[in-house]
């Protein structure tokens, strides 16, 4: 055999590169299984422990939360939850940007958007300048959105510089979009959810598993995105407040110990205080309380760990008598170390009768990220209306030296420091922005003209007992199929080469995991499918081997040699039909989506798999036990063999006589 030290070496290391991503699958595993006994059938109970420990190194250096992204996901039919495809309003978008009353504009959007809602295979900007230019053959796109796209429409701009333009306006949209509600579904709790867009650029595809609630889910997604600029206290203003806050939650908290230490029945404190646990004072939750601190200035109230947030929040609330009635707490969108642990909490400042924010983000014209002068650190432009720049002025005038923050979905994004009265609606944010931290905030202030809404447009629930029906279903149907064709090789061609077959299919259904874990793919029950398809592909190359080697014995050669003359006949046939079916498995990975998808790769990783165990490593096992004067009087045929080939021949004979007939 030709190249076996590279056969061994590869076949070495595959196995090392499945041991190793594998064992993440295991690992996750053991951390789900003491979650699920923490929590014991609480959800929330169950996410509150996984998250206090998702940022700990707890094997080979790696945090629990990669290990649960590196371990083999199980799909929506395997595990319940809920599979939503959302798409943005593009409409919404068009009319922000054009804001025009123009009525062949407004005939066009309408057409687009039933067009679109049927179904098309152009996208929505495709479709719109397909209707306007064939309801105002003679319309320049130029003549609508140049006054409000000033700066990157000109009024001699022909239909394809604007679509240009408009394509890339919806992707900004869409790239917002995708980060709220990515940061929306992070909140809410769900664990290892799957978002990604789909080819259609204002559609995204979003899988959550386990999830109970789907109403809360629909609310939660749908709602637009609110782009807000608020004032802000420093929080040396609010230092008596926070005093005595925190001597109320402390004496709150001693009688929550007090009741808990004396009451037979722990349900009555957490009854009281919304299943929370306050057994600390407010100022006990922040890991740095800046508030705390003599001369503190700057509107960060603190800085506290995501577990304690809720705390805080129902202290803020209980006690919110104490703080004047314009103070609004808002937290940071990101958290501030690398282990994802802890966040900012801001004091904004309520503006006029409202007591609501001073700016709302609509009055934004346009925002870019760029490095500064000499490559300095990256900053991001605005620009705003005429309306928004005369509000701008009076409100940077009145806040000099303070803060103003950039509030999105309820969270803030930047709270950059107030220099100067800014005059002209032109504005420069600076900080310590990475390259993705300035074009997230492009986005975010974007997103104020924009306000692109999403919806629903293809929702599928999956029950979770539905989905332990499945995964038993599925376990059932693999391990009767795998029991089935074992003793199906046993019995057709002997105990040996019977064992050395489910060996080979063993050993393929592992590394055919560990490629699966390795790539990070989710395991559906059409891949499960696909698996089976692959081992029984994998039986019937071993058969055509086994079946040439009985062959080349009958023809008197000596066992070596029928086995050498076997492999080596029979390697087209194996390859032709693998190399087949790997091609049709290719072709529906590119043009399926969903379970055909997952059906393809599963197949195709298989197939790949199987050709290296039955082609290559049995006969590695083969010339070991050879070499060490073993397995010398295999013939390769038993009675039930020989049974089946009678039984087929006394049929072919039948049928040669049926036709014979008159």
């Amino acid at each position: 055999m030709q190249n076996k030290g590279f056969i061994k070496v590869f076949a070495i290391i595959l196995t090392l590169i499945c041991l190793f991503y594998l064992s993440f699958t295991v690992v996750g595993r053991q951390y789900n299984k003491k979650a699920d006994a923490y929590a014991k059938g609480d959800l929330e109970l169950k996410n509150q422990y996984l998250d206090s420990l998702s940022t700990e190194k707890v094997y080979l250096g790696y945090t629990l939360k990669q290990i649960r992204e590196k371990e083999i996901g199980l799909g929506l039919d395997l595990k319940g939850g809920m599979n939503v495809i959302v798409e943005m309003d593009v409409a919404q978008v068009l009319r922000a940007l054009a804001n025009t009353d123009d009525p062949q504009f407004n005939q066009a959007l309408q057409e687009t958007i039933v067009q679109n809602r049927k179904g098309s295979s152009s996208d929505f900007i495709t479709l719109f300048r397909q209707n306007y230019e064939r309801i105002n053959p003679d319309g320049k796109l130029a003549n609508i959105f140049s006054i409000t796209m000033s700066d990157r429409v000109t009024p001699t701009a022909t239909n394809d510089q604007v679509v240009n333009v408009l394509r890339q306006e919806v992707k900004s949209a869409a790239d917002n979009s995708f980060n709220v509600l990515r940061t929306r579904i992070d909140r809410f709790g769900v664990v290892a959810p799957n978002i990604q867009r789909l080819d259609q650029a204002e559609r995204i595809l979003i899988e959550m598993p386990g999830i109970t609630e789907p109403e809360r889910v629909r609310n939660l997604l749908q709602g637009s995105a609110n782009l807000e600029f608020w004032k802000t206290y420093n929080v040396n203003e609010l230092g008596t407040y926070f005093n005595e806050i925190n001597t109320r939650s402390a004496e709150y908290a001693q009688a929550v110990r007090g009741a808990a230490a004396t009451s037979t029945d722990s349900a009555t404190v957490t009854e009281t205080t919304d299943s929370l646990t306050l057994n600390k004072s407010f100022v006990e939750y922040f890991a740095q309380p800046y508030f705390a601190m003599s001369g503190a200035s700057g509107p960060i109230v603190g800085t506290a760990a995501k577990n304690d947030t809720a705390a805080v929040n129902y202290l803020l609330q209980r006690y919110k008598d104490i703080f004047p009635a314009d103070v609004r707490f808002k937290w940071g969108f990101k958290p501030i170390d690398q282990r994802e642990t802890y966040f900012e909490l801001y004091a904004l400042k309520g503006d006029g009768t409202r007591r609501g924010p001073a700016l709302e983000g609509d009055v934004v014209t346009n925002a870019k990220a760029d490095q500064g002068q000499q490559g300095s650190a990256w900053e991001v432009s605005m620009t705003m209306n005429s309306a928004g720049a005369s509000r701008w002025a009076t409100i940077t005038g009145a806040e000099k030296g303070k803060s103003i923050a950039i509030v999105l979905d309820g969270y803030v994004y930047s709270a950059p420091t107030v220099n100067d009265r800014i005059e002209g609606g032109r504005s420069s944010i600076s900080g310590r922005f990475t390259p993705e931290e300035a074009g997230d905030l492009e986005n975010v202030l974007k997103s104020g003209k924009m306000k692109a809404g999403v919806r629903i447009v293809q929702e599928d629930v999956v029950g979770p007992s539905l989905g332990q029906e499945a995964i038993r279903d599925g376990f059932v149907s693999f391990v009767i199929a795998l029991i089935v064709l074992f003793i199906f090789t046993c019995l057709l061609y002997g105990i040996v080469p019977g064992m050395v077959i489910n060996g080979a299919l063993l050993i393929n259904f592992f590394f055919t995991l560990g490629v699966l874990a390795a790539f990070q793919a989710v395991l559906t029950l059409p891949g499960i499918a696909g698996m089976i398809l692959s081992l029984a592909m994998a039986v019937d190359a071993n058969v055509l081997i086994n079946e040439r080697i009985k062959e080349e014995l009958a023809n008197g050669k000596s066992l070596r040699k029928a086995l050498e003359d076997g492999y080596k006949n029979a390697f087209s046939a194996i390859l032709d039909s693998n190399l087949t079916t790997i091609i049709t498995g290719i072709i529906l990975a590119i043009f399926g989506t969903g379970p055909i998808k997952g059906f393809a790769v599963t197949l195709i990783i298989g197939i790949s798999v199987s050709f290296l165990t039955a082609v290559f490593l049995t006969r590695l096992v083969y010339e070991y036990q050879f070499e060490k004067n073993r397995w010398q009087k295999l013939t390769f045929n038993t009675g039930f063999s020989r049974a089946i080939f009678n039984v087929y021949n006394s049929f072919l004979e039948l049928s040669a006589s049926v036709r014979s007939l008159p």
